[in-house]
């Protein structure tokens, strides 16, 4: 029996374990000889794996676990690399939130000025990681990106290291798709989608169960209810929080102007900055509702299994574990399963560049995704993708030619930012909160140099 190792990149991350019992469910699809966890903080993965490692022990005592901080021996001979860096971790993140939005911008993670400044710190690590992982791992080895801001993040590989192996997926469209099961009464797996976009910004065109489209039906809930069904029980731990919810209610705001498909959810941002402004708390974010939810309950849980034995949380398997999996499974096993993933455009969508990095149906196979043809695209939907794409290409030019007025262009032609004027404050606002991780920047704008 084939067998494969394992390396977890950012195994610090509060979604380890879960992901970790992801892969012990499906043990038998792709069967596991070691796992690597890999950190450059080492004492705060050493924490997460000490879950892991008890999740690990419920399933089997046959796989080698090793933690570390060093690339090669984390990448040494490894099959697949799971990659999950949070460059700056959640300190970052809180500034990313509130830096924008104290000048009345969204405030979000991954879309906004907030996205653009996580992605400026993301590209030359994550590029890093890639030649780790090329000059140790297998040939053959596969990244499995799950690090965020995927769609730059996706651009930055795909400019700087052309020939990587690597797949840029996001577990949103399949939360939204878990959603629209739970509405419909069926398994997620039963769904058969058709959607075309950037990451975190993109359409669903088609929702088949069984060869019937019930995209319509879909459309009559949205109206009522939001993309929620009345027992929001039925969404994983990872999407239950407060803010979770209400974005997924405000899908029905989107449709309510826009009918004609089912957007991802963070289009709103995109769509109704203002009115994510002015109902988002300026002092207390989404950064803070992780780091008082999900981070705390992981580090206490381990207090407590350190001093009692006992796991007290199972760290249920959510969309976010299930999903990484599954592709993985598709790509050692050559399975050609279809999933929405993040590739290079090349002729998929005709009216887009064709070096875009979109996120459409494709079959995963152990050469990589195989794209299914979208065709020609609306005009409406075509021009917001240009914008948007315009601002990451620009983004990634920025940070690789440390260029400060590129920087500028990006932010200002991002749909959440009213002006050049407001950019440029927020852009200065964030290259001071970002020096260490920007020093190029940061010196083009105390110089004052703009050309």
């Amino acid at each position: 029996m084939t067998t494969y190792k394992l390396a977890v990149a950012g195994g610090g991350s509060t979604y380890t374990p879960g992901i970790i019992r992801s892969l012990m469910d499906r043990l038998e699809d792709l069967p596991l000889s070691e796992i690597r966890f890999y950190d450059i903080d080492g004492e705060r993965q050493s924490k997460v794996v000490v879950a892991a490692k008890a999740v690990i022990a419920e399933y089997t005592d046959t796989i080698q676990v090793v933690e570390t901080t060093d690339p090669k021996t984390a990448f040494e001979d490894v099959d697949f690399v799971f990659a999950q860096m949070r460059v700056g971790k959640y300190a970052m993140r809180e500034l990313d939130e509130k830096i924008p939005l104290s000048h009345n911008v969204v405030g979000q993670e991954t879309c906004g000025p907030g996205g653009l400044a996580y992605g400026l710190r993301t590209i030359f690590p994550m590029v890093e990681l890639v030649d780790y992982v090329d000059q140790y791992a297998k040939k053959n080895a596969w990244i499995v990106n799950y690090s965020n801001p995927a769609s730059i993040v996706a651009e930055g590989v795909r400019k700087l290291r052309p020939n990587a192996r690597i797949l840029n997926i996001c577990d949103m469209p399949v939360a939204t798709m878990r959603n629209m099961a739970a509405i419909l009464g069926v398994n997620r797996e039963d769904l058969v989608v058709d959607y075309f976009g950037l990451n975190h910004f993109g359409w669903f065109t088609k929702v088949e169960v069984n060869g019937v489209d019930r995209l319509s039906e879909l459309r009559e809930h949205v109206y009522q209810h939001g993309l929620l069904t009345e027992d929001v029980s039925k969404i994983d731990y990872r999407h239950a929080d407060s803010s979770w919810i209400k974005t997924f209610k405000n899908i029905k705001l989107i449709m309510d102007h826009f009918p004609e498909y089912l957007p991802n959810p963070y289009l709103q941002y995109y769509l109704f900055p203002d009115y994510i402004v002015e109902t988002s708390n300026k002092e207390y974010t989404r950064a803070n509702e992780v780091m008082d939810g999900r981070e705390k309950t992981l580090f206490e849980t381990v207090r407590k299994y350190e001093e009692t034995g006992i796991l007290e949380d199972a760290f249920a398997v959510g969309v976010h574990g299930t999903f990484i999996v599954d592709v993985t499974i598709s790509l050692a096993q050559n399975l050609g399963r279809r999933y929405l993933v993040m590739l290079e455009n090349n002729g998929t969508i005709p009216n887009l560049p064709a070096d875009a990095m979109i996120e459409v149906p494709a079959l995963i196979t152990s050469n990589g995704p195989i794209p299914e043809y979208v065709g020609e695209i609306p005009y409406f939907y075509k021009a917001m993708i240009d914008q948007q794409l315009a601002s990451e290409k620009i983004l990634v030019e920025a940070i690789t030619e440390g260029s400060y007025i590129k920087a500028l262009q990006a932010f200002t032609l991002n749909k959440t930012i009213p002006s050049a004027k407001v950019a440029k404050a927020v852009l200065d606002d964030l290259i001071e909160a970002n020096k260490e991780y920007w020093p190029t920047l940061a010196q083009e704008y105390k110089e004052g140099v703009l050309v």
